[in-house]
């Protein structure tokens, strides 16, 4: 099992980081090779589901995930989302958090602890670094994103 962490500050009020980062669909633009599906009618909330899909014809898998907590920013105070991945690839949790940064930033907060099914636990090193690599280019995109 490989858990990370991810921090930023962003130059965007609380409320628009944390719109863009739960904008599930966004996150296929943010991600190389992945689509994303939302199996549920919004808006987001708790039991919201969605699937990314993500790789190249045979060597691609999907990775289904339900949202268990859902508390939106209020009155410009922090937020926060988690996320439980049910795949029959990919198994863990994510959780955002976007908190009141100075000067009117918005501090970003990812961790993530997730499991590939079929890796050993010899390439965790690997499974870190290449996904401290995507999840953090994926989060830059997507605070970079009008």
């Amino acid at each position: 099992m490989v858990t990370f962490l991810l921090h930023r500050t962003a130059p965007l009020p609380i409320d628009e980081a944390w719109r863009r980062l739960t904008e599930w669909s966004a996150h296929a633009d943010a991600v190389p090779l992945t689509r994303v599906t939302v199996l549920t009618e919004p808006p987001t909330r708790e039991g919201t589901v969605f699937v990314a899909r993500s790789g190249f014809g045979p060597l691609s898998f999907e990775d289904p995930m339900e949202v268990t907590v859902w508390e939106p920013p209020e009155d410009g105070g922090a937020g926060r989302c988690r996320l439980v991945k049910h795949g029959r690839v990919v198994l863990g949790w994510a959780e955002l958090e976007v908190r009141p940064g100075p000067g009117g930033r918005t501090r970003v907060i990812w961790r993530e602890e997730l499991r590939v099914r079929g890796v050993p636990s010899a390439f965790d090193p690997l499974v870190r670094a290449a996904s401290r690599a995507v999840f953090g280019r994926a989060v830059n995109a997507l605070l970079r994103k009008a």
